[in-house]
């Protein structure tokens, strides 16, 4: 297996609050409420472990909320290069209602001040060429501008890394621009970033093409429970997941995204890849945190994801 960084750059405290339908303006009443760690990268670095790889995992939190993070680090024996920082890391409140809609209340995180930002290239500089590939996941702190994100994915490539992108808005766009090894965005973030939308499978080739003639090598991109469209210079391959009970879809994309790093890393087939990547994040929005904690379900589910190959032109 190999040696996979993960850099959550802004990770958070998720407090995941149950209820059956979420009122407006009034008084809820919840069902139930769990607090864990979390942040994309994190969240990655969960379920890469859980398929056998050692992970490094790095970015920045703030040393007055520390414990449940380095709590995890230690329990899931996380090589740990995390700068720590004045002030609190985030808490982001997730609401989940029984129908599986998600209300997301994020919160800004801490202020990331020059002397942290040069301690973290610094760190990499050590660590990061002994890894295979580095996973960049999440939303920047205050204090990282997108132009900062944009020379850290250059440096991860000029120490012979493949790095996986997976962000949004400002961070994305500029992460573009270093032409990743890999992205995964959602409909909607892919959309905004292009300033065009990408609903159709049409418009999603549209989009990949440009990418990969920009150098990104897969372009991934997730629709929730319509499933996931993965495009290179040689396929063009689609999934749908099997149908699941949903208890949150909080860390789904994360899923895929590990479950798309472990595959392509390992050398398995493009529809191995994909169909577990797919049975991974189907598996992740019946539960509540992160990680593989079923084999038998998970070898279910993947039995019931449906491929599809679709025809690509013009990336060659």
């Amino acid at each position: 297996m190999a040696k996979i960084l993960t850099l959550t750059l802004n990770p958070a405290l998720d407090l995941t609050v149950s209820l059956d339908a979420l009122q407006c303006g009034a008084v809820n009443r919840s069902q139930a409420q769990h607090s864990h760690p979390a942040g994309k990268g994190l969240n990655v670095a969960q379920v890469l472990a859980d398929l056998g790889h050692s992970v490094t995992v790095g970015g920045f939190l703030g040393e007055d909320n520390l414990q449940p993070f380095e709590q995890l680090i230690a329990q899931r024996g996380f090589a740990d290069c995390f700068v720590r920082v004045p002030g609190e890391t985030r808490c982001n409140i997730k609401l989940v209602e029984a129908d599986g809609r998600v209300t997301d209340i994020n919160g800004p995180g801490p202020q990331v001040e020059e002397q942290a930002r040069e301690q973290l290239l610094a760190r990499l500089a050590q660590i990061a060429p002994g890894h295979e590939a580095v996973v960049v996941a999440g939303s920047l702190p205050r204090g990282v501008s997108g132009q900062w994100l944009q020379q850290l994915l250059a440096q991860l490539k000029a120490m012979g890394l493949k790095v996986a992108l997976d962000s949004s808005g400002e961070a994305l766009g500029a992460g573009l621009k270093s032409a990743p090894w890999l992205v995964k965005p959602n409909t909607d973030e892919l959309g905004e970033v292009l300033d065009s939308p990408v609903h159709s499978f049409a418009e999603q080739q549209a989009a990949a093409r440009l990418l990969i003639a920009q150098g990104v090598e897969h372009v991934v991109v997730s629709q929730g429970e319509q499933g996931v469209n993965w495009f290179s210079r040689d396929f063009a391959l689609g999934a749908s997941p099997p149908e699941v009970k949903v208890a949150s879809t909080v860390g789904a994309g994360d899923s895929l995204l590990a479950g798309m790093v472990h595959g392509l890393l390992n050398g398995d087939t493009s529809a191995q890849t994909l169909r577990r990547a797919t049975a991974i994040a189907a598996q992740a929005v019946t539960q509540i945190g992160f990680g593989i904690n079923d084999r038998a379900q998970l070898a279910q589910l993947e039995q019931g994801v449906q491929l599809r190959e679709e025809q690509q032109e013009g990336c060659r």
